[in-house]
Parts: structure tokens; sequence; C-alpha cells
């Protein structure tokens, strides 16, 4: 028999093997930081007032240290899960690059992803502390997503975003806090972070000293308001304060915007990160500060919580000594980074935490790897089918399938990214599609110049083809391109010269070619657009981004993708890179002719609108309700994208040429129609002053409705519906 001391002596055993599974000590389990009948609030200010000054400040860089003394375990803050769980050694689900699941469209869609994505790294973190891995990328707390507006095409970090309009930016990103940070009313299932906070997009070379100077319309009109809805409607736990200078100070130590809006008058009670080093730069690069004490003392006053950084934080301890900040002041700091962990259940047995028991299974589990084919099929945007040569067909007799990204998985996978056990490409696609079809794979040539062809082997090449049903040219750039060792952007717009040069041979010679180009932003193509019948534009589009191409080019799924960026025709249609000016740039305020305009993408289907019920007249304090109804006038069944956009024909001074303000994806049987129902309240109608006040002004009114915006372009036309109407006082 067992006796009582035995008994004793097993449960204390018991306890502390459970004690060491959650990183706590026996004799830490007494104190209250530990007592789950206690709110968070006093569990954290009991924790914070048991640390020393020098152990706060350790808690304080991205890569905290364990507390043994107390049973804290080491906590690494720095995740990313852009589009998957990324930079881990798992095998995780690869989503398309977050620009092509913002050509979706789909808001719905895209919170699905990021519950899975939520699972997966949930899994993830579980699964590895249990293995004591406490290191970087296993972490709960996601630095995604990033809500810049990609005001340029040239700018290489453009393919993280969701496309160059505020309103869609918003919409994307919202969604995706919802469902990488769950439901539970108590706990956190994971930590999203908004980023880069803020006038943040460009060029990467001079991002450590650069200063953006932008009006107070444009700061207010463009570059905060998706960051204002994650905050104030999404509940986002986290911002990230961006390397530039806005207005001469650093964003990570902004007067404006760090504590007037973002604490102040937004009320965000969340932790701040700031890009990594970004404190460094206030004394190394922006020359701001005369050292890191005084750099880390005024960037934790403005309310940044954690330096991402190896050195600048360090120095608090001899700010606190030098009177440059107070203990207090940090403990402000402290207590929002550990209430954030104490919401992740962090402290808590793993038994009242529901999201600690998602298995190791759930990575590129069968319900995952088939949110990424959907997302990855609706995000792919048909730019021109000419005489309808899509869907081409499956009894085709000689297929010729070229180009640099025709089998190149690294492109595939874009950027801040994860790794998936199975990577789909265009070749191997089609190869499983067509199979008694004969298929030729040419890499041919590289993405750029130079290239080891010269145009005579180029010419030559393209011979080769001569008697193909078709070729399928697989080209566009490569997230390598579009951020050369991470710190370069592109110089020019335009399809690198090589891939026209094959191309043109290809015409030359009358082959038909199906141009299917991967980019994370816009690409001038003047000459295709021209001359090549056939664009499709895949993106990156992740694990499944082979197959789905596959299954557009052969009829398997209708297009319904639209451009979440505009595609100009030229570098001459930019204004300087530099600037941060938003006249000329984008589709709202871009009035020249374009390739193909924002909001655009062509079906195997055809879409009719009509405005159904709208007010001719309605007051500045009412919700305007309007209901469209969609037709699908073709013979195929399909997805459409309706979208709304607005303009004020009577203000005066900056303003919009038009601005999306509701769109809603529907999905279509041929012949079928539905009725759509936009609402429109203070935050659609309203509009920014030149001191950057917002608010709802009486006059016309006037509405575009239809599958694109409506932009000049010299691109086959979308249906788009007008309609004026009048606010009145």
């Amino acid at each position: 028999m067992i006796n009582m001391k035995t008994l004793k002596i097993l449960s204390l055993c018991a306890l502390c093997a459970l004690c060491a599974c959650m990183g706590l000590s026996a004799a830490a389990q007494s104190y209250p930081f530990n007592d789950t009948q206690r709110s968070v609030d006093e569990r954290v200010s009991d924790l914070v007032a048991r640390l020393t000054l020098e152990e706060k400040v350790l808690q304080m860089l991205n890569d905290a240290p364990a507390i043994d003394r107390l049973g804290i375990p080491a906590y690494n803050w720095w995740n990313e899960c852009l589009h998957g769980v990324a930079r881990t050694k798992y095998k995780v689900t690869v989503f398309p690059q977050a620009i092509g699941m913002a050509a979706a469209w789909d808001v719905p869609l895209l919170e699905q992803v990021a519950v899975a994505i939520s699972d997966e790294g949930r899994a993830i973190y579980h699964d590895a502390s249990s293995k004591g891995n406490r290191t970087i990328y296993h972490g709960l707390t996601y630095w995604t997503p990033n809500l810049n507006i990609a005001r340029d095409p040239r700018w290489g970090r453009a393919q993280e975003t969701y496309g160059e309009d505020p309103f869609l930016t918003a919409a994307m990103g919202k969604s995706f806090v919802r469902g990488l940070q769950g439901d539970d009313p108590k706990y956190l299932k994971a930590a999203a972070c908004a980023k880069h906070y803020a006038v943040h997009s460009g060029p990467e070379n001079t991002r450590n000293y650069f200063n953006t100077i932008v009006s107070p319309y444009d700061l207010w009109d463009t570059y905060l308001p998706a960051f204002r809805e994650l905050v104030m409607e999404a509940n986002v736990a986290g911002v990230m304060c961006a390397y530039n200078g806005y207005n001469g100070q650093p964003c990570c130590g902004n007067d404006q915007l760090m504590l007037q809006i973002l604490r102040n008058e937004w009320g965000f009670s969340g932790y701040v990160a700031s890009d990594c080093e970004a404190i460094d730069n206030f004394y190394k690069h922006h020359k701001t500060h005369p050292d890191a004490a005084h750099a880390a003392a005024d960037a934790v006053v403005h309310g940044t919580d954690i330096d991402c950084g190896r050195e600048a934080y360090k120095a608090l301890v001899d700010a606190v000594k030098i009177g440059l900040i107070t203990e207090d002041q940090i403990d402000v700091s402290l207590k929002r980074l550990f209430t954030i962990r104490f919401r992740l259940g962090m402290f808590d047995p793993a038994e009242a935490v529901s999201y600690a028991k998602i298995p190791v299974s759930t990575l590129e589990s069968p319900a995952h790897k088939a949110l990424a084919a959907k997302i990855t099929r609706e995000s792919i945007v048909l730019l021109k089918n000419d005489k309808n040569i899509l869907p081409l067909s499956k009894k085709l007799k000689k297929v010729a399938v070229v180009g640099p990204n025709a089998d190149n998985e690294t492109t595939l996978l874009g950027s801040y990214n994860g790794v998936p056990t199975t990577i789909s490409t265009p070749l191997k696609a089609i190869q499983s599609k067509l199979k008694n079809v004969t298929i030729t794979y040419e890499k041919g040539i590289d993405f750029v110049l130079p290239s080891e062809k010269s145009s005579e082997e180029i010419a030559t090449l393209a011979k080769r083809f001569k008697g193909y049903d078709v070729v399928i040219y697989v080209g566009g750039i490569s997230p390598q391109i579009e951020r050369t060792k991470g710190v370069d952007d592109r110089r020019s717009i335009l399809l690198p010269k090589v891939q026209t040069t094959l191309m043109q041979a290809l015409h030359a010679e009358n082959i038909p070619v199906v141009f299917v180009m991967m980019t994370g932003s816009a690409i001038a193509t003047p000459w295709e657009s021209e001359n090549i019948p056939a664009i499709l534009n895949a993106w990156y589009g992740g694990q499944d981004a082979g197959n789905a191409i596959a299954d557009v080019l052969f009829g398997d799924y209708n297009p319904s993708g639209k451009l979440p960026v505009t595609f100009y025709a030229k570098d001459s249609d930019l204004p300087p890179f530099n600037s941060y000016e938003m006249k000329n740039r984008t589709y709202r305020y871009f009035d020249g002719e374009v390739l193909y305009p924002f909001g655009y993408g062509l079906s195997y289907s055809q879409f009719a609108y009509e405005v159904v019920n709208v007010k001719p007249r309605f007051a500045a304090n009412e919700t305007l309700t309007v209901e469209v109804r969609v037709t699908n006038t073709g013979k195929k069944d399909g997805d459409e994208v309706a979208q709304l956009y607005v303009s004020h024909p009577d203000q005066t001074g900056q303003k919009p040429l038009y601005a999306l303000k509701g769109f809603e994806r529907v999905f279509l049987k041929a012949g079928q129609s539905q009725t759509v129902k936009f609402t429109l309240g203070a935050k659609e109608l309203a509009t920014v002053d030149r001191d950057g006040i917002i608010k709802v002004n009486p006059g016309a009114l006037k509405l575009y409705v239809g599958g694109t915006s409506p932009s000049k372009t010299s691109a086959q036309k979308l249906a788009i519906v007008e309609r004026e109407i009048r606010i009145t006082n």
C-alpha cells in the first residue's frame, strides 16, 4: 500500500511536472499573478511589481528571457503569418501572397483563411513549447497584417499589402484580424499586429532615415483609415511603428502618430512593437537623438513597448538612473506586454484554454488545403481574353509550357512564407490535367537580362514551337526580384525586356501564346496587352498555384479575381517614388489611361448591372441604401465581385475622382440574377477637408456600380452603371 507520506511526495512530483510543462516553478504557483480567479489587470500588476528594473527592461526586447525565480518562461514576440505561418521548420499550409488574397475580394473567405492560419500557429506553439522550444517564429504574437497603402508599384513590399485602396485594405485587414484573434471572450487565439504605422511604403533603401511629409488631407484620406479601422473596430492586439520619420520625428517616437492619434484619439490600449532596429535608427540614421538612452526613453514615452532589436532598449536602465524616464513609465509598457501574454493564456492551465487543445495534426489538414485551393483560384485575374481563346481545350495535341516561373516553386511561395509538403507548379498541374497530350517544357530564359540567350537564340527557341497548338508562357517576376537582398525596389514597372523579346519571337512565328504572369504588384505590359491574346495574372499563388492556374486555363474554374492595384501603361505615369503626395497616384487620383484599372478582372461569363432602389435625395445624417441587381448574362456559372464607387462632384478642393465604398462577391448561375444591397453610412459618405477634418457634406453624390472601377482604360470594357443623387442638409 502507498502511505500518506509517499502519496504527498507523488502529488508534489506530479504538480512539479505540470508546472514544468507550463513553464512555471512550483514555488511560483503561490503568487497572485498565477491565480486564475483574479482579473488580468490584477495578475499583471502583481507580476510587474515583482520585477527588478533590469528584468523589466529585458522583457521589453522582442527576445524576452526567462525569469526563473518567478517561473516566467522565455518568450520571443517575433512571428509572422502573412499568408500562412512563416519561417518555421514545421510544414504548414501556404496561401497566396497577401496581394493575391486581396485580389479575391472575398472578406468571409479571408477570415476563414486566418482561422486556419491561427489553428496551425496554435498547434506549432504548443508543440514547440512542450519541447522547450521558445525561440523566434514559435510564438503567438504575429506581426501581421501589413496595412500600408501600395501607392507605388515599384515598392518591393507592395506584395505584402492588400493593395492601393484604403477601403479594401481595411475590409481585408479587419477580416484577417477577426479570424486570427478568435472570438473567445477571455482568451486571444493569437495576437495580430497592424504594421507599419504609418505613412510607409518605400523606397526601401532609404527607409531607415527617410522623413515623409504629407498634407493632413492625404494623411487622413489615404494613410490612416485602415489603421483606424483595425484599432477601433477589429480590436487588433498590436501595432508596429515604422522605420521612417514623419514630419521630422521618427514614427516610433512621433507626437502626432503615437500620442495624439493612436493612444489618445483612438484610445489604443494594446502593445506597440518597433520595426526591427527602428529605435537604433533614432540615433544612427535619423540623427534625432544623441544616443541609445535618449532614443529608448523617448520611444517608451511615446508608447513603443517592444524594441525589436538587440541594443537600444537595454539602455533604459541607464535612462532611468539619469532621469530621462521613470520606472513607473516603463511599468506602463510592461503591463501592456504581459496583458497580451495573459490574454493568450500563457499563464493559465492548458485545460482552461480551448485553443491549447488544437493538435499538430491540424497542420496541412485537408480542410486547410481546400481553403488554399479555393482562395488561390479566386485570386487569379483574367486580364485579357481576345476571341475567347480561353478556356483551352483539353483535346489539344501539342502544348509547350515555357518560362522562368513555369516550374519555379520559390516564386510561388512569395515572401514572409512557410513551406508546405507539396507545391503545385503550373508545369506539374498542366501535366497532370492533360494526360494524353504531348507537353514540352522549356524554361527558355531567365527573368531579366543579362540572359544566357541572345535575341538570335531566342528567335531560334521560338521556332522550335512552330506547329504547337499553344505556348503557355509563365513569366513575370519573383519575390527575389522585387526585394533584392531585402532592400531594393524595382527601378521599372515594365515586364523585363527579355521576356517581351521571347513573346515577340513566338508572335512572329504565329504561335498562339497565353501569358501567365506572376507578380507582387503591377507590371506594365504594353506590347503584350496589344498583341498577346490571353493574359492571366496569378500573383505568387502559394502551394496550390499550379492547380489553380491549370483549372482556369482549361475551364475547370471560371476566373473571378479583381485587381487590388492599378496596372499602369508605363513608368512615366508614375510620380517620383519618394514623394508621398497622393496626387496622380492610384485609381483615386490618376486621371490618365491605364492598361488595367483597379477592380478589373474578366470572366468566362458576362454580368449586367441595374440600380433597382436608391433614394434620389437623403439627409446628411441618414444611412443610404443602394440596391443593385446583378445578372449573369453569359452561358457559364461564375462569381462576380459587385463594386460600388462614389464621387462628390460639388465638393471643391482635394478629393478623389471616385472611391470604393462597397463590394460583395456573389455566385450566379448562367442567366441568374441577384440583388446586392450596399449600405452607406457616415463613414462611407464622409469626405476629408484640407485640414484633415472628416465629415459628411451636402451636395451631389455620384454612384458608380459595376465589375470594375470607372477608370480610363484601353482594356476590354466591363459594365458600369452611373446614378447621381443628392445629400441634403
